[in-house]
């Protein structure tokens, strides 16, 4: 009886361990807060997909792949992550199954994400390359396919949070998928409509979501705060804020406007800089670092509880790895493009000249990205980035005694130069992955042949079987080299 109940106590314990988290969002007096379980959850988020050098995004990719393919590939980048002190990845497409994987065996949140139509939407079996949300049927397919994801993802261990859409509003202005010049301030009547319909879409889908799985909290992910005045009139049923934001090393007045305008608790879902200096021609290894510390720090300085705007929660780096695909999308997807497409003054550590393109989208990745072996695998190489977010993310801005002196000291002792010193191992090893398969270029053969026959030498015209000598007659020989 008493092995029959220790069993029965490891099992509800075991279940205990992986069942699904209760997640909220909750504002005290100290500022807003996610709570995981009761407890206040810093996000250390990532960006994270899995595409091979040579794929692009519309790749059947990983998940087509056997399970035991997709768990090696899971093990060895959720393993770096977890190193890092990443605790929540953000994807899009991840199956259930894998955000319990991810969670059971490394410990990572999923931010399960959709792109709401950013890039289109297929209505009827017709791809419709920019999506009306004014349409009703429109509107009607995005509900049916959020109520599916609720329906099929509520009850999976792992999942921290439900995200909608992608910078869905600037998609509004930019003529295709592809990244182009941020809209600051676009102020079209035309796009004004289309984006309050975007926004009202984002509410109908958000309540129907949480009515079906209340344990979860669901966000919007808008580019940066434009249109922040159509979300704080039509999004009243959202729990977070999400951005993307690229201002350079801090967000500088985001937090404050996001406090006072719309009232809500801040995840920055994007958000860093690359690693190619577009002004000199090659890779800086140390502006990224520097760009993504001072990032991490203005989030965890407008924590809960640190004297500021107290309603950050956490964040997103773009991104783990680069994506050699990401210019021009379905071109060159062996070629690590170094073309800088557009322009951001927040950056000007890259800039000649204010206004000259320095953002290079293939060149985002936390770790560089290693040739492609028969199993469609590949090894990661952590940039210096990795090794100063990893220093980064073992404060813990929620610990007593915290305050934002704490924070920009602790911050201060970051070393950026220490970080590039180690990765330069890591660029080193992935330089010569990549010489290797150069090596053989230079293969030479030559084939000679020659007469060992003359008039002075004694070797016999016949060979004499009862010899032992060599040559035991005249010929030819020949010799190779390679």
């Amino acid at each position: 009886m008493k092995k029959v109940l220790f069993s029965l106590l490891l099992f509800l314990i075991a279940n205990a361990s992986f069942a699904q988290s209760n997640v909220k969002v909750e504002q005290t007096e100290d500022g807003w807060y996610l709570l995981v379980d009761g407890k206040p959850f810093m996000v250390n988020g990532m960006n994270w997909d899995y595409v091979p050098i040579g794929t692009t995004i519309t790749d059947p990719g990983i998940w087509a792949q056997s399970d035991d393919i997709i768990k090696t590939a899971l093990d060895a980048e959720m393993s770096l992550l977890r190193n890092m002190g990443v605790n929540t990845i953000r994807t899009y497409g991840i199956a259930p199954k894998w955000i319990e994987y991810i969670y059971e065996n490394h410990g990572i949140y999923t931010m399960l994400n959709t792109t709401f139509g950013a890039y289109g939407l297929t209505i009827d079996g017709v791809w419709t390359p920019e999506t009306n949300y004014a349409d009703k049927r429109t509107r009607e397919i995005l509900m049916q396919e959020h109520i599916e994801m609720a329906q099929a993802y509520k009850n999976t261990p792992g999942l921290l949070l439900y995200m909608l859409g992608n910078e869905n509003n600037y998609h509004l202005s930019w003529s295709g998928a592809e990244t182009e010049d941020i809209p600051i301030d676009d102020k079209d009547a035309g796009i004004q409509v289309a984006a309050r319909n975007l926004y009202k879409t984002f509410n109908d889908v958000a309540k129907e979501v949480k009515a079906i799985d209340p344990t979860h909290p669901v966000a919007i992910c808008n580019g940066d705060l434009v249109y922040s005045d159509l979300v704080r009139e039509e999004c009243t049923d959202i729990d977070i804020y999400g951005s993307n934001v690229y201002r350079g090393k801090t967000f500088t007045d985001l937090f404050d406007r996001a406090r006072n305008e719309l009232g809500l608790p801040v995840l920055l879902t994007e958000f860093g800089a690359d690693a190619f200096n577009a002004r000199d021609n090659q890779e800086d290894q140390y502006s990224q670092a520097y760009y993504d510390l001072g990032n991490w720090q203005d989030i965890y300085e407008n924590a809960a509880g640190l004297g500021r705007a107290e309603n950050a929660i956490g964040g997103f780096t773009f991104q783990f790895s680069d994506g050699w695909w990401k210019y021009k999308q379905t071109e060159n997807l062996d070629l690590h493009d170094n073309t800088a497409s557009w322009s951001n003054g927040g950056y000007s550590r890259d800039q000649a000249k204010e206004g000259d393109n320095n953002m290079n989208e293939e060149w985002f990745g936390i770790c560089a990205k290693g040739p492609t072996n028969e199993n469609g695998l590949y090894t990661l190489y952590p940039r210096a980035a990795y090794y100063a977010l990893k220093e980064a993310h073992l404060l813990n801005p929620y610990a007593e005694g915290m305050s934002r002196a704490t924070v920009d000291s602790y911050f201060n002792g970051i070393q950026v130069m220490d970080a590039v010193l180690k990765a330069r191992g890591d660029k080193a090893i992935v330089s010569g992955a990549a010489g290797s398969k150069v090596r053989i270029s230079s293969l030479r053969a030559e084939f000679e042949t020659f007469n060992t026959g003359g008039s002075l030498i004694s070797t016999p015209d016949t060979a004499d079987p009862t010899s032992d000598l060599f040559p035991n007659e005249l010929g030819f020989d020949h010799m190779q080299s390679y």
